[in-house]
């Protein structure tokens, strides 16, 4: 069989970064689970906001979380509420025994078809409303490809796709993906969408022109 890996990773130090920034020998492993835990609660908690990533970084006395989503109102509130709501949660329940300044800020993803979790999120969404799955990707693929930076698009889908009695995988690809060129910009996601017939497992990939292209 193949041996697969996440585009992400395998670009990791050359075009990606990591999402949790910090360095804590003595904590490592606590600090680690905690940045599981609340990436995983937060996704659950924030699914109406869009959100695409969340950054964690640690210093002394000090805890970053950043937000990049594609609904920044839904997430703030009126006049910061939300946000207010969301840190106390957060202290209440991670925090509550640690001395530590949270802070907590949020980007503004403008461009919603070059991200591979907002694009996936938005096939899901539409999957548990009752569209039709292929019609749900040729709505994405042709969305993502409005946006003249997107040079190559590719959803996967696996389950019991339509109410099928057995599980299969369609998926649906246009324009070009290089996975083996460190140097492409591919975005990856995977999303889970849960209907009436079971869970359906959604993968994006995503093809960005490179930084370096542009600028030639």
């Amino acid at each position: 069989m193949a041996q697969k890996i996440d585009p992400r990773l395998f670009r990791m130090g050359i075009n990606k970064t990591w999402q949790s920034r910090w360095y804590d020998e003595k904590n490592y492993q606590k600090n680690l689970q905690q940045d599981v835990k609340l990436r995983a609660e937060l996704r659950i908690k924030l699914r109406s906001a869009a959100v695409a990533s969340i950054e964690i970084e640690r210093s002394v006395g000090k805890v970053r979380i950043i937000i990049n989503t594609g609904r920044p109102g839904v997430l703030i509130g009126r006049g910061g509420e939300g946000l207010e709501k969301l840190k106390k949660a957060i202290t209440k329940k991670y925090f509550f025994k640690e001395k530590v300044d949270i802070q907590i800020d949020v980007k503004e993803i403008k461009a919603v078809e070059e991200n591979a979790q907002l694009l996936a999120d938005s096939i899901a969404e539409q999957i548990e409303k009752r569209v039709f799955f292929k019609k749900a990707m040729k709505g994405t693929l042709a969305e993502a490809f409005k946006n003249r930076n997107i040079k190559g698009v590719k959803i996967s889908l696996s389950g019991r796709l339509g109410g099928a009695e057995m599980s299969r995988t369609e998926w649906l690809t246009k324009g070009n993906l290089p996975l083996h060129t460190l140097r492409a910009d591919i975005d990856f996601a995977k999303m889970e969408a849960h209907t009436t017939y079971g869970i359906i497992g959604i993968k994006v990939w995503l093809f960005k022109e490179n930084a370096d292209k542009k600028n030639n």
